[in-house]
């Protein structure tokens, strides 16, 4: 199954072909595949990847959102299609499509109650998001969105070391623990050699509805020294507002508007970020 050709990250590949450990199934025509990561739970990782997804499949692209985050998926519901279920074809499964167009597979489109614990050691856990990647039928997609686990242990080593990434999207918010736990997937995708494209700072700050003036909520003093330092790029604030709550809810269509204008420009932020590293 192994296949240089089809690897989106071939040109720029500095890996030991012999050695690499990347499967790539040969039906898939993946152009592009984007982290998003966090080091931390609770975050708003996963939103994220939802709205970065919709932002692209609103510009055209064909768009899928792998949900490696095993033992707490939220994607299916984030996207609306919790009460499906993935279609299977001995070795293969297929991802469900959104009435948007996005190709999505979470482990909760695979079991019948998506409340029940995932109770599964780790190489369990990382032999599914492998799968996930090998065994799922994307055919051709411009762009796949991986929802990360938070930490950086076996499931996230494996995604890095199993899915040929082009770039990482780190999230965060203007707490310093959270820098320092930010901070470390940054240093580990380093050492994995995969490039981080920047950062997106959730929950940034919140905005009074009369007169539109922006208040921190956090002491934000040393997010510029954390990017400085980490040799980061700020990919766009977010704040804290009931619109990016709401996704939660299906409630997009009704809030479309206002979330298009917060994050249409961290998406044109990612993709040039992306030219620019390949």
């Amino acid at each position: 199954m192994s296949s240089c050709n089809s690897c989106p990250t071939n040109d720029s590949c500095s890996k030991d072909k012999e050695k690499c450990m990347i499967e790539n199934n040969p039906m898939n025509n993946i152009k592009n595949v984007i982290g998003v990561m966090s080091g931390k739970g609770g975050v708003g990782k996963s939103t994220i990847s939802v709205m970065i997804a919709k932002q692209l499949r609103q510009l055209g692209y064909k768009v899928g959102v792998l949900d490696a985050d095993i033992t707490g998926p939220s994607v299916p519901r984030l996207l609306g299609v919790k009460d499906k279920k993935v279609g299977a074809s001995e070795p293969y499964m297929f991802p469900i499509e959104t009435e948007d167009g996005i190709k999505v597979m979470s482990l909760n489109l695979l079991i019948e109650d998506e409340n029940q614990p995932v109770i599964w050691r780790g190489p369990v856990i990382s032999g599914a998001v492998k799968q996930f990647w090998t065994d799922v039928i994307w055919e051709e997609l411009d762009y796949l969105i991986i929802d990360m686990p938070p930490g950086t242990g076996d499931v996230a080593l494996t995604v890095m070391q199993s899915i040929p990434i082009n770039g990482l999207v780190m999230v965060s918010v203007p707490q310093d623990l959270v820098s320092m736990i930010v901070s470390k997937a940054v240093n580990m995708a380093k050492k994995m050699d995969i490039k981080v494209l920047g950062v997106v700072e959730n929950m940034s700050y919140i905005v009074c509805p009369d007169c539109n003036k922006k208040t921190k909520l956090f002491n934000g003093e040393n997010v510029s020294d954390f990017l400085k330092e980490s040799d980061l790029q700020l990919l766009g604030e977010l704040p804290m507002t009931s619109t990016i709550c709401n996704l939660a809810n299906c409630d997009y269509e009704n809030s479309s508007e206002s979330l298009d204008e917060l994050f249409n420009p961290i998406v044109k932020n990612i993709l040039k970020r992306l030219e620019e590293v390949k």
